[in-house]
């Protein structure tokens, strides 16, 4: 059986913060504002994960109004999510994600976000896509305010 899941998040950036994206901090002026560290791609990934594995959302397991998760590392939330999906017996066949985000230009920290993302999920990095795209200067994006993430996985049922 296969199954896929889809997921998005959204962040606020805000100057003075460290910018946490695919596990990695990328130098930039502004940061993601969140609970955790505002790993905005890593939680589109945990929802699409536990969206294909029938187990609600990233919200549900850690949620905003819990001192435990307040600053964790993202990728914590992705192993124990990762844990959660190996429970029911399911492995991640692919993932693919797209990141809006008008700057800073990313497309060169994809490689390192791909083989942090693959480290913690125990996956090939040729399963893991990560695409970078601007909002063409419109809306919140555009304006710098914000990033947005989508992101699809695929499992099978081991």
């Amino acid at each position: 059986m296969i199954r896929i899941g889809f997921g998005f998040d959204t962040h606020k950036l805000e100057s003075g913060r460290n910018f946490w994206l695919g596990g990695i901090c990328i130098p930039h002026v502004k940061g993601a504002v969140g609970h955790s560290d505002a790993d905005v791609l890593i939680h589109a990934i945990c929802d699409a994960l536990l969206g294909a594995a029938g187990l609600r959302d990233i919200g549900f397991h850690f949620p905003d109004t819990s001192p435990e998760f307040k600053g964790i590392d993202s990728k914590i939330l992705l192993h124990r999510t990762h844990d959660l999906v190996k429970s029911k017996s399911y492995v991640i066949q692919n993932i693919d994600s797209t990141i809006v985000l008008q700057n800073p230009k990313i497309s060169a920290y994809i490689p390192e976000m791909i083989a942090s993302l693959s480290a913690v999920l125990e996956t090939g990095a040729d399963q893991i896509s990560i695409k970078a795209k601007t909002s063409e200067k419109l809306g919140f994006i555009g304006r710098e305010e914000g990033v947005s993430v989508y992101a699809v996985v695929l499992l099978e049922k081991a």
